[in-house]
């Protein structure tokens, strides 16, 4: 990646990644580009447009119609969807399963990726989703490929809402969580997978900090 440095972490709906990519960056001072929120920010567009997500040709028709971009306030990540920051609208589990359709249509994927690829090229960055290391950083200095137990998953998730206010059945979270693995792993375009030359972390039985510290510890052997 020349002399900008690329962690990819990719990995399952709920495993943590986010989090984890979010307080690497902060460690080692790189932006952390959230690929899933762009793609959220996407299907978001294509639900207020009334598009299904079975609707594969209306949503590439779509495409041409969405700007998605992302600017930093205090090295904080804003989500710009045509204009408008999104960043309170695309954590629903609407827009979750929406983006888990949208993101195996060839033209959501070129676009977004671009987009990707062209930010690892002019900063040091962190970034994580379902096919980093495999398409969109194939070069990165360290890849991780973090998973856990799909209990595990739902029940963070569940914490997650909770935390927010919000109600959460744990078994229908569970469920969503399974079908999206399913999902995102057997689609055509760019399925969920680990790379060749990626380390896996399961982290169902590691704390956050754990799991940041092991990270960052691959930081040091590989990319440094």
């Amino acid at each position: 990646m020349g002399d900008k440095t690329a962690i990819a972490i990719d990995g399952p709906a709920g495993a943590g990644k986010s989090t984890i990519a979010k307080l690497i960056a902060k460690r080692k001072g790189y932006i952390y580009v959230d690929t899933g929120a762009m793609y959220r920010a996407m299907a978001l567009y294509f639900i207020e447009q009334g598009i299904g997500a079975d609707e594969q040709e209306r949503i590439s028709e779509a495409v041409p119609n969405v700007d998605v971009t992302i600017t930093y306030e205090n090295r904080e990540q804003i989500v710009w969807l045509n204009g408008r920051n999104v960043n309170s609208l695309i954590r629903t589990e609407e827009v979750g399963k929406m983006a888990s359709s949208s993101s195996a249509n060839r033209e959501v994927r070129s676009k977004l990726v671009e987009l990707q690829q062209a930010l690892a090229r002019k900063e040091s960055v962190v970034m994580d989703g379902r096919d980093i290391g495999t398409c969109v950083l194939p070069d990165a200095d360290v890849k991780v490929y973090l998973t856990a137990d799909s209990h595990v998953r739902a029940v963070r998730r569940c914490e997650e809402l909770r935390a927010k206010g919000q109600e959460c059945d744990l078994d229908r979270v569970e469920k969503d969580i399974v079908e999206r693995d399913y999902q995102d792993m057997h689609r055509e375009l760019s399925p969920l997978t680990q790379a060749k030359d990626a380390v896996l972390l399961d982290s169902s039985a590691m704390t956050i900090e754990q799991v940041v510290d092991a990270i960052i510890d691959l930081c040091g052997r590989g990319a440094q």
